[in-house]
């Protein structure tokens, strides 16, 4: 079967940086358009970043310039790097997958989704 799993998440200081990690096992990864979103406490689930399987990509517009999204076929991998940490970049970050880029886009209708790892920004 299918599994996602994120990896890499937990407390850093503001101004600091993580580096998510996803290992996609089951599917053609890639095939597979490859997603990362977030959800804050209290807050709707929102995209971050998506990625084709041909190099097409998006950022949302809160973590332009900070955050970098990378995929490594050969490992069935994606990653998220983010850099200059804001106490609002507080979530659980999910990896997500779609064989239709257009999916990811909002997230209703992906494919597969990660499990989720909590990244924490304190002031």
């Amino acid at each position: 079967q299918v599994q996602l799993v994120e990896s890499g998440g937990g407390l850093v200081q503001a101004g600091g940086s993580l580096r998510l990690s996803c290992a996609a096992s089951g599917l053609t990864f890639s095939s597979y358009a490859m997603g990362w979103f977030r959800q804050a406490p209290g807050k709707e689930r929102e995209l971050v970043v998506r990625k084709s399987s041909g190099g097409t990509f998006y950022y949302a517009d809160s973590v332009k310039g900070r955050f970098t999204i990378s995929r490594d076929n050969a490992k069935n991998a994606v990653y998220l790097q983010m850099n200059s940490l804001k106490p609002e970049d507080t979530a659980v970050y999910y990896c997500a997958a779609d064989p239709t880029y257009g999916r990811l886009r909002v997230g209703t209708r992906v494919e597969y989704w990660g499990k989720g790892t909590l990244v924490t920004v304190s002031s």
